[in-house]
């Protein structure tokens, strides 16, 4: 889908229950999507007033939460506060996190680890430490069976008006899929023969990606072998496809994958777990991998979303509790470090209220 100009660009909001295209504009404060064709009801995608949250970097409430965070004893009560709030959350938006999540614990996920873990992966010290309320951080079967609600989750919070997790899905999703179709459309046209997704999870978006372009080769790459191992199994239980997924058990700071070998390569919902050391080092091996005019997309937290600055004081405390990395990537300018690195067409959206894309391009 084409950009409607400098100010304006189109994509799917939720109308009476239903996903229709409408259109977005940009005003002073941010974007904001006007109505669609066929109602007067409006969506809001918007800007806050601030370049990132007050309760983030090193603002007097951003030091007060980090104080409160240090405090062993209380920072055990949050992060347990923090999962049960998560949880709750969750079902009462009808995510059946404790269902999915007993699912993959009783199945027959753990014949899957051998066959994707690979034995020489040396762990950065950052992803040893805990995070996401579990002790071994991304290292636990328990981790790895909760990815699936917790990514259903996510989106639904993301778009909260929603009324299920399928039209959320379409919003995040159909909105961060248009934006690289259309980036790399207007930069670079060459085909996408080979995509990699970096930091890829259970595969969540890996799926969207490779069902958007099913011509190509996808490879989803990421640090936990137990995520590897759900997707691989999830994987095996859906209809076959022409090109099967591979799944790499990787850093994506060292790959070890071939210069040029990709056109597309996405780093989705990855920045925020990472100091800045590790994001840079990863925007290199990015550039290294993709081919001349191959296409980079992120998408995260967006520091600049009115709905994340306008976090209520009690779920960033827990959100901050459960993300050590947070505060430096919300310092972190991505976009200046992009280009730093070599990427040129550097493109900034806001794709849902929540989440920035990011999109550039390996000059040719």
């Amino acid at each position: 889908m084409a950009l409607c100009g400098p100010s304006h660009q189109l994509a799917l909001i939720s109308v009476n229950g239903q996903q229709r295209t409408g259109r977005i504009s940009r005003t002073k404060r941010g974007f904001i999507k006007v109505e669609a064709s066929t109602s007067s009801e409006v969506a809001v995608f918007e800007e806050g007033r601030l370049e990132r949250p007050n309760w983030s970097g090193q603002t007097p409430l951003s030091r007060l939460v980090g104080a409160l965070i240090s405090f062993k004893p209380l920072y055990s009560i949050l992060k347990l506060g923090a999962r049960q709030v998560f949880i709750s959350t969750a079902e009462k938006r009808n995510i059946p996190w404790r269902k999915l999540t007993s699912d993959i614990l009783e199945s027959e996920v753990y014949k899957e680890l051998d066959s994707v873990q690979n034995p020489s992966v040396i762990y950065p010290d950052y992803y040893l430490k805990p995070f996401h309320a579990y002790d071994e951080g991304n290292l636990s079967w328990l981790a790895a069976a909760e990815a699936e609600p917790a990514t259903m989750s996510m989106i639904m919070r993301a778009v909260p008006n929603a009324s299920s997790v399928d039209e959320a899905k379409k919003v995040v999703f159909g909105n961060w899929l248009r934006t690289i179709e259309e980036h790399h459309l207007k930069y670079s046209g060459n085909p996408i023969l080979d995509i990699l997704d970096i930091g890829c999870s259970i595969g969540f978006g890996t799926r969207q990606l490779a069902d958007k372009f099913p011509t190509a080769k996808v490879t989803g790459l990421d640090l936990s072998p137990y995520f590897l191992a759900v997707a691989q199994y999830m994987d095996k239980k859906k209809a076959p496809r022409k090109n099967a997924i591979r799944w790499l058990h990787g850093n994506g700071e060292d790959t070890s994958l071939p210069s040029r070998s990709f056109d597309l390569l996405s780093i989705a919902y990855l920045f925020h777990e990472c100091p800045q050391v590790a994001i840079v080092n990863i925007l290199k091996e990015s550039f290294r991998i993709l081919r001349p005019g191959g296409t980079i997309v992120i998408t995260d937290q967006a520091s600049k979303s009115k709905a994340v600055q306008e976090l209520s004081p009690v779920l960033f405390t827990l959100l901050k509790s459960t993300e050590p990395h947070l505060d430096e990537y919300h310092l972190t300018d991505l976009e200046g470090k992009m280009r730093e690195v070599g990427f040129v067409n550097v493109t900034s959206r806001l794709t849902d209220p929540r989440h920035v894309t990011i999109t550039a391009t390996v000059p040719l």
